[in-house]
């Protein structure tokens, strides 16, 4: 890399020119190749799309992939690229044949006339020598005829001076145009060993970034249809359904039962809100909303910016297993999400998002399923509805929301989209959680560190009795996130099978830590930013995904941090 810049100083402009662009045409193209496979991203349309970034796993193989297709277009390219270099090194080395084989011909052309010269010279000598100017003067008796041969031999004797100075001047030239084609021929030859060496540095260095996207992409790949079962069931595959009774929160996955009954130095993830997409209404944010004084316009007006108006909703709509039925008396009555006890602006504002979500398959026709993938239908409840709910059904009849999908969740944990803070005043900070409307509604998943494989505390836990942990057990996730196989994945066995590593081999992977003291988490804005750990290896810093990513494929158990798309959630430690 430091030859090539003082040969380029001895060639010609144009000659450095020409081989500067080929040169850099090819190292752009390179170094092009390589940087866009370090950070070229992809967008996604949010409308209506539920699995928005479903895992973070998916997303890096297709960076992978997609990184990996210009670099190999660099690959397939560089030997015509290195060929049009070389070409011209081969215009200049027979630019210098012809010049060449031109100081050849003007040599045998001078040594030619060199002769004939020589002998002029010898004949003017020898005359020279036995004629004297005063015999001249005595031979010559008409001093017209002594005035001419005078004359003559003077010009005879400057013309040969001249073609003296000419042979001399010639012979110089040639001696240094001579010299100049060595010392070109010795350049070519040197640059064309330089660009040798440079075009396999370019070939290495483009096999070795082929290897590593072919690396990243074959650890990616190798990630096991186990992990992505672990992380679809614990990454936010399904979304709450309150149900017509609330479920009381979990003494030891609350920060109450931490702070009072974990072991000293233990930790605990706690997340932000339960298995929610975070789009559109909180329940419980509504049910906190309305104990606030807020009517179900406002309401919904907060969490999807608008206001309902009126339409015709009569008909019937089909319904997954049970076929067509009345819109608003039978389908709504059975689409009873919130208890029946809940404040009736509450159960309003319910009302107009469930019927706002299936009035477009009303209209255009199509089939509503009954599950959580649209909305949860009760045929028993559509039979006999309770007496609060049909009247907020029927109180809002015919109210729905022009052009919005009303996605909704049981909580959001203090932040939704679009809106952002779902709190009192509207904002953030360390105190977000005692002003959002999900506390004020009651929610017992608005702060929760998450153990159980649902949401009733009754459960399987997979012999997990709380959802404390370690400082071993947390720099385990950190091995995980450092290292990653097919092989990564719960020690529990009994519940997610597989051939996990110990802590002891993962470690050995990873060259990570053995222990945590110490952690700090960032929050962002609705998010986890990053997660500083302090170890026995020195800081360590993860972001928010990274961390989430790991845990969610690596704790034991049904260890989580429930979130679809997203990381927010906090790590309490107890010393």
């Amino acid at each position: 890399m430091v030859v090539l810049p003082k040969l380029l100083r001895r060639l010609s402009v144009t000659a450095k020119i020409s081989l500067c662009l080929t040169l850099c045409i090819i190292f752009s193209g390179l170094v092009g190749g390589i940087y866009v496979s370090h950070y070229q991203v992809h967008a996604m349309d949010p409308i209506e799309e539920l699995e928005k970034e479903k895992n973070e796993l998916s997303k890096l193989l297709q960076l992978s992939a997609d990184a990996t297709t210009p670099l190999e277009k660099e690959v397939q390219s560089l030997d015509s690229r290195i060929k049009k270099a070389l070409s011209g090194i081969t215009a200049a080395k027979k630019q210098a044949e012809d010049v060449a084989t031109s100081i050849q011909e003007r040599e045998l052309r001078l040594a030619t006339q060199y002769q004939i010269f020589t002998q002029r010279v010898a004949t003017r000598y020898k005359r020279t020598a036995f004629e004297s100017p005063f015999l001249i003067f005595l031979n010559n008796t008409d001093a017209s005829l002594l005035t001419r041969d005078l004359t003559y031999r003077q010009s005879v004797e400057e013309q040969d001076n001249r073609i003296i100075r000419q042979f001399g001047n010639e012979i110089r030239d040639l001696e240094a145009q001579k010299k100049t084609l060595e010392e070109t021929q010795v350049k070519l030859a040197s640059l064309q060993k330089e660009l040798d060496a440079q075009a396999d540095f370019f070939r290495k260095e483009i096999q070795g970034a082929k290897a590593y996207q072919s690396q990243l992409s074959s650890q990616i790949a190798a990630l096991s249809a186990k992990q992505q079962e672990i992380l679809n069931a614990r990454s936010g595959g399904f979304t709450a359904s309150i149900g017509n009774s609330e479920l009381a929160d979990d003494y030891n996955a609350s920060i109450k039962g931490f702070r009072e009954a974990a072991p000293s130095g233990s930790f605990a993830v706690f997340s932000f809100g339960a298995h929610t997409h975070r789009k559109g209404m909180s329940q419980y944010g509504a049910r906190g909303r309305a104990q606030s004084g807020q009517d179900y316009k406002q309401i919904l007006k907060a969490y999807y910016g608008k206001e309902p108006v009126s339409k015709d909703t009569g008909g019937s709509i089909q319904v997954a297993g049970h076929g067509s039925m009345d819109f608003e008396s039978k389908y709504l009555y059975g689409i009873a999400e919130m208890p029946a006890s809940w404040n009736s602006e509450a159960l309003k504002a319910q009302a107009v998002a469930a019927r706002t979500y299936a009035y477009r398959y009303k209209e255009q026709g199509r089939e509503i399923c009954t599950t959580e993938a649209c909305q949860v239908f009760n045929k028993s409840k559509s039979d006999n509805p309770p007496e609060s709910w049909k009247k907020a059904v029927e109180d809002t009849k015919g109210m729905v929301l022009e052009d919005v999908v009303t996605f909704y969740a049981s909580t959001h944990g203090g932040y939704a989209t679009p809106i952002g803070w779902d709190t009192t005043d509207g904002s953030g900070g360390g105190d977000f959680v005692d002003k959002s409307y999900d506390k004020i509604g009651g929610s017992p998943w608005l702060y929760k560190a998450w153990y159980t494989k649902g949401y009733s505390a009754s459960s399987d836990k997979c012999g997990q009795s709380n959802p404390w942990l370690t400082g071993e057990d947390l720099a385990d996730i950190i091995n995980a996130a450092r290292y990653r196989d097919d092989r990564v994945t719960p020690l529990t066995t009994s519940c997610w099978g597989g051939n996990p590593y110990t802590r002891e081999e993962l470690r050995a992977k990873s060259d990570g830590p053995s222990r945590v003291t110490s952690v700090r988490v960032v929050q962002g804005n609705g998010s986890t930013n990053q997660v500083v750990f302090q170890t026995d290896k020195g800081e360590i810093t993860l972001s928010g995904t990274e961390f989430k990513t790991a845990f969610n494929i690596r704790a034991s158990g049904y260890r989580a941090i429930p979130q679809s798309g997203f990381a927010f959630f906090n790590i309490e430690h107890k010393p």
